[in-house]
């Protein structure tokens, strides 16, 4: 059985993922001329996000990345929690600095990020985030580069798992509410 049956419908197709993926690099590749730039992805959900954006940009980069929890396979809301799995493997002190993020809720995984990584004297430090959810936002985030705005709805696909499957899948699926309270296999 595939990821369509946990899906009440998709939000975003992979056209207008994509169409929306080669906006933001060519906007990031102006913006980010003649600057040292690392792409600081935000794992797991971020990875697909950052590979095909990574390709869209024109400008030198380098990559790192960071494993951040603040769910649990089960979990349909952040815990609040925030613990870090994995840090980076290069010091950031003085490169211009974009995070690489699946997606913003409530805004209390970011804020954390920002702060740790602020501490770290980038000479800057934006965000470039796949998808929004600000009705929900409970910090102050702000978003340099943002792929789309989403109402409060679970959703999965391109990188974002439900209960850690269907990453792989193409479009941004929205989870079917049957399957909130229930761990899919």
């Amino acid at each position: 059985m595939g990821w369509q049956q946990y899906a009440s419908k998709i939000l975003i197709d992979e056209q207008t993922l994509q169409k929306r993926v080669a906006e933001l690099g060519a906007e990031i590749s102006r913006d980010y001329a003649g600057k040292n730039l690392l792409l600081v992805c935000v794992l797991k959900g971020g990875v697909v996000f950052l590979t095909d954006l990574m390709r869209q940009i024109t400008v030198p980069h380098r990559i790192d990345f960071m494993a951040i929890s603040s769910y649990g396979t089960g979990a349909r809301e952040s815990t609040g929690v925030v613990r870090i799995l994995m840090d980076l493997s290069s010091d950031i002190q003085g490169q211009d600095v974009l995070i690489v993020e699946d997606i913003i809720d409530t805004g209390h995984t970011l804020e954390y990020i920002l702060r740790l990584l602020r501490a770290r004297g980038p000479a800057s430090l934006k965000v470039c985030c796949l998808l929004d959810k600000s009705e929900r936002r409970q910090a102050n985030i702000e978003v340099d580069y943002l792929g789309f705005s989403i109402p409060d709805e679970f959703v999965f696909g391109y990188g974002l798992d439900v209960d850690e499957l269907y990453r792989e899948v193409p479009v941004i699926a929205v989870l079917d509410p049957r399957y909130y309270d229930q761990t899919v296999s």
